[in-house]
């Protein structure tokens, strides 16, 4: 190996640190003195449907449109190119300037996590530097899939460990079997929580013991455990999870954030009430109906939900009246 390619990979972790230090001063996030950077991800954050327009182009100006209403709820911030976000059908300039967008028009106090992880290593690390670019204030890398039957632990670790190093933005691991149909091991979140750039995971397994443990088994770190889905935010909460990235949250993002802090001041009888009127809603916009149901759901709460990029179909108008009526059963509608 050429010296230089030595000296470049032996110095990326301390150049990572040194362009987030300087990153986090100008943006005003915390980097608390004699601590590794650390930035608060407690709080729930809506992983944006992106907008299309009828003939399924992205809709910067319907996206403007969703992110100026969101303005008035309390997140913690916003993500964008997630699952929700339809992120597999945009192309590379798409996201990027999906990104670019959603920056412009994000009250400077809220965070923007993007999604940047891509099936190859390089690809990952090209992508994540492009977005920190547009303005992300950190990256989303959920696992490559495709080979899943090589993806061992030590191959995934490797995989983070590189873009970790790499990044010029703090990474927060992505694992949603449901889509990759892999499940992030244990073993390795484990070893990436020791990270300086690796700053939390998302989980939408739904397996609250797996959660549990993982806010156990990385309590002497600088990372944070955050629930994938709103059907399981209390529970997350209860193990000692930090916040939410919840699909529900682009429709009924004013009830999450009451749930959110009815769990930390202790309100636990409330917060269960309130936790029971949310799960058949968010079962519906996410494993019954998915993003076409999403999209419908917004609609009715005032946001542009529009059509999704084929091959996703819509609802019939069969699934509309179901989606519907499981809003209302539950007081929504």
């Amino acid at each position: 190996m050429a010296v230089s390619t030595l000296l470049t990979s032996s110095l990326r972790p301390a150049l990572a640190a040194l362009r987030w230090a300087a990153r986090s001063q100008r943006r005003g996030l915390s980097t608390p003195q004699g601590s590794e950077p650390s930035l608060n991800l407690g709080g729930i954050f809506p992983p944006l449907a992106t907008p299309f327009s009828p003939t399924q182009e992205v809709d910067y100006a319907q996206l403007e449109g969703n992110l100026r209403r969101y303005a008035s709820i309390p997140f913690r911030g916003l993500v964008v190119l997630g699952s929700n976000g339809e992120y597999p059908y945009l192309a590379p300039r798409e996201r990027v300037e999906v990104v670019s967008c959603a920056r412009r028009a994000l009250p400077r106090d809220r965070l923007l996590l993007a999604g940047s992880g891509c099936e190859s290593t390089q690809a990952t690390i090209e992508l994540t530097v492009s977005m920190a670019e547009a303005g992300a204030d950190v990256a989303l890398v959920v696992t490559p899939c495709y080979y899943r039957g090589a993806m061992t632990t030590a191959a995934l670790v490797h995989h983070y460990t590189e873009v970790g190093d790499a990044s010029p933005i703090p990474v927060v691991l992505y694992s949603v079997p449901a889509n990759t149909g892999l499940d992030l091991p244990m073993e390795a979140v484990i070893t990436l929580a020791q990270h300086p750039n690796i700053i939390g995971i998302k989980d939408s397994g739904g397996d609250i013991t797996r959660m549990g443990l993982m806010v156990h088994k990385t309590r002497q770190e600088d990372f944070q455990v955050l629930a994938g889905s709103a059907s399981f935010l209390l529970a997350s909460y209860a193990v000692g999870a930090s916040g939410g990235v919840c699909a529900l949250a682009n429709v009924l993002g004013d009830p999450l954030c009451q749930l959110d802090q009815l769990c930390r001041k202790g309100q636990w009888q409330e917060a269960r009430d309130l936790q029971h009127r949310l799960i058949e809603p968010n079962t519906a916009v996410t494993r019954r109906f998915g993003i076409p149901g999403l999209k419908k759901a917004m609609e009715w709460f005032g946001y542009y939900g529009g059509p999704c990029r084929a091959p996703l179909a819509p609802l019939s108008p069969a699934q509309v009246e179901e989606l519907r009526s499981t809003f209302s059963a539950n007081g929504w509608l």
